[in-house]
């Protein structure tokens, strides 16, 4: 398929579903810098425009990575990167939203993407030490130097939301969100939308759990984030296989895979979300974007709900350390 809708993240305009980048470089096991570029590349091919980053991924390696995907097709691409990590992999976690570390981390994206301005820029999570007001005045001085032409916040919550939209529009707000992970829909996206704030979902296939290609961590590369991960642990693993069986069930009968309903569940959110599928392989970028496609009757969501209902899935999505890094 080449004809991907087009959505809105508050002003700006992007493809109605994105690609996240992280794994390339970040999470899921050894980078393969070939072939995650040349998904960048078939991405931009099959009008794909949303691609995310994040200057921890990596630790700048993904940034570079997306860097020279897009070398030549700049105008093709709606960059987005995020800031506020500020230790590196095996240091303690830092958060700074401090408006000095809020230029110098737009300094050095910039270079490693090798562009002259980031298209939504997002504060990756919230610093609880720095009023959010210090970190978007910095962020709204950048969009009118130049620098960057959108604002965006991953994680945080609705206060922080609404102090943060009186002092510059935020278009979009990152957020984990599938069908199992609920989070946003009580408080958060009736205030993005109230705000005009675009969401765009990170991990909507959980982490890849929902594509039934997972039964046991072991297969997972050493280094993998999902070995640690609570709704990948024994005892709650095997409760989460059921429901991506029931999803299964639903999805065979539609003639679609189970990744694929429960990004066409997504989709179906709204007009105002923009989910990212993250992948490093051209196969499975082209069966997500195929879920655009998947139309859901009312009967067919509601089936789905009673699949996956809200609260069934087992585990935390974080750890407690990281947990502690997500806004209200």
């Amino acid at each position: 398929m080449t004809d991907v809708p087009t959505r809105h993240l508050g002003a700006l305009a992007v493809s109605a579903q994105g690609l996240g980048c992280m794994g390339m470089s970040h999470g899921y096991g050894a980078a393969d810098d070939a072939q995650s570029i040349a998904t960048l590349r078939r991405a931009l091919d099959l009008g794909v425009t949303l691609l995310d980053t994040a200057d921890f991924y990596g630790a700048g390696h993904n940034e570079e990575l997306v860097g020279r995907a897009v070398a030549g097709r700049r105008d093709e691409a709606v960059l987005a990167t995020k800031f506020g990590f500020a230790n590196r992999l095996g240091e303690p976690t830092r958060i700074r939203g401090d408006a000095p570390y809020v230029r110098q981390a737009c300094e050095a994206s910039l270079r490693r993407l090798g562009v002259d301005h980031i298209d939504l820029y997002y504060l990756h999570r919230v610093d609880p030490r720095v009023p959010i007001e210090e970190t978007v005045g910095a962020m709204a001085e950048l969009v009118r130097a130049g620098k960057v032409r959108h604002l965006g916040l991953s994680e945080a919550g609705a206060d922080t939301l609404r102090r943060a939209h009186a002092v510059h529009p935020i278009a979009a707000l990152q957020s984990e969100w599938s069908l199992w992970t609920r989070d946003p829909e009580a408080e958060v996206a009736p205030v993005c939308r109230e705000l005009g704030i675009g969401l765009v979902p990170f991990s909507p296939l959980g982490r890849g759990f929902l594509t039934g290609r997972y039964s046991s961590v072991d297969g997972l590369a050493e280094g993998d984030i999902r070995r640690s991960q609570p709704r990948f642990a024994d005892g709650n693993l095997e409760r989460n296989l059921a429901i991506v069986s029931r999803l299964e069930e639903l999805a065979g009968a539609k003639g679609v895979t189970a990744g694929q309903l429960a990004l066409a569940w997504v989709q179906h959110r709204g007009d105002d979300v923009v989910p990212i599928p993250g992948t490093r392989r051209q196969s499975y970028l082209e069966e997500n974007l195929a879920a655009l496609t998947v139309e859901l009757s009312a009967e067919d969501l509601a089936a789905i709900e009673a699949a996956a209902p809200p609260g069934q899935v087992a585990g935390n999505r974080y750890d407690e350390a990281a947990l502690a890094f997500v806004d209200g």
